[in-house]
């Protein structure tokens, strides 16, 4: 099986309310008068970072991606637990947890350590609060809409390749993300669905017009890329933990973000890119195989 058949296979368990049958990136859990956001991203090495890269970063783009989830949910953090396959360099991963749990004002909730031979596998939980109610979700894009995304796009892959290449550039966008919790928690009241960025502008988007029963038409020219020479590179590639978000007509856009499209009726593509219908994801971002 790969991913899409794998999750289309769980989606005939029993799953729990919460799980959005299984068609977002987090849990929404109302328990004791709270909305809980529950998520969890896993990471491996060689796939998900290079087997040589620094471990504080490592550890710190665990839980940025963690709490980017949380972001595009409008969450604030509350806490995480870590599941840890222990090897070499565990001072400096500790050292980077250190660094990012204090940067977003989040605490350890525990987890666990196991002895693994082979590639590295790190996995992380984070618990949320919901900031909005109803919390926002992929569906939810109504016809008209506005399609928007903060930041800049492709700047992770810019990072990437200078880490991997030992170029001296700028890796930052790579190594350590920024989840744009501030950014969400504006967003959350306004908007008709949101996800992160995280496989590729163009393959969340995909995702997102399947989940609203939508198409949504973007426009390349207007995305704000870091490379315009490898502008479809950059729409792809993915990494990037920015905030994709549909916003109704005469909304208020509270933070910076920029225009790309506009969410139209269901037609025979969920994706139209630059006019051109794009009926298969294939290719438009990463996939586990």
């Amino acid at each position: 099986m790969n991913e899409a058949e794998f999750i289309a296979a769980l989606r005939r368990l029993p799953l729990h309310p919460a799980a959005r049958d299984l068609r977002d990136d987090v849990a929404v859990l109302e328990f004791g008068g709270e909305t809980l956001v529950l998520t969890q991203d896993t990471m491996v090495e060689g796939i998900h970072y290079l087997p040589d890269q620094d471990m504080g970063d490592v550890a710190w783009k665990l839980v940025a991606s963690n709490l980017s989830d949380l972001a595009a949910k409008g969450a604030q953090p509350v806490g995480v637990l870590l599941s840890y396959s222990l090897g070499d360099a565990t001072e400096a991963f500790v050292a980077g947890l250190e660094d990012v749990l204090a940067h977003y004002g989040v605490g350890l909730l525990g987890g666990d350590t196991v002895g693994a031979n082979g590639p590295r596998t790190l996995s992380l939980t984070a618990l949320g609060r919901a900031s909005h109610t109803p919390v926002p979700s992929r569906a939810g894009a109504q016809v008209g809409d506005g399609l928007y995304v903060t930041g800049t796009l492709g700047e992770a892959m810019l990072g990437f390749e200078a880490m991997r290449d030992g170029t001296g550039g700028d890796a930052a966008a790579y190594a350590r993300p920024m989840a744009r919790v501030a950014e969400g928690a504006l967003l959350a009241p306004n908007v008709s669905a949101m996800m992160d960025v995280s496989d590729g502008l163009l393959l969340d988007a995909f995702r997102m017009a399947e989940a609203s029963e939508v198409s949504l038409s973007i426009d390349t020219a207007a995305c704000p890329v870091a490379d315009p020479a490898r502008r479809m590179e950059c729409l792809t590639w993915g990494d990037d933990y920015e905030l994709l978000f549909a916003l109704p007509a005469g909304a208020q856009l509270p933070v910076k973000a920029a225009r790309i499209g506009t969410v139209e009726p269901l037609g025979f593509s969920a994706l139209f890119v630059d006019g051109e219908p794009v009926t298969n994801p294939q290719g438009l971002g990463y996939s586990h195989r």
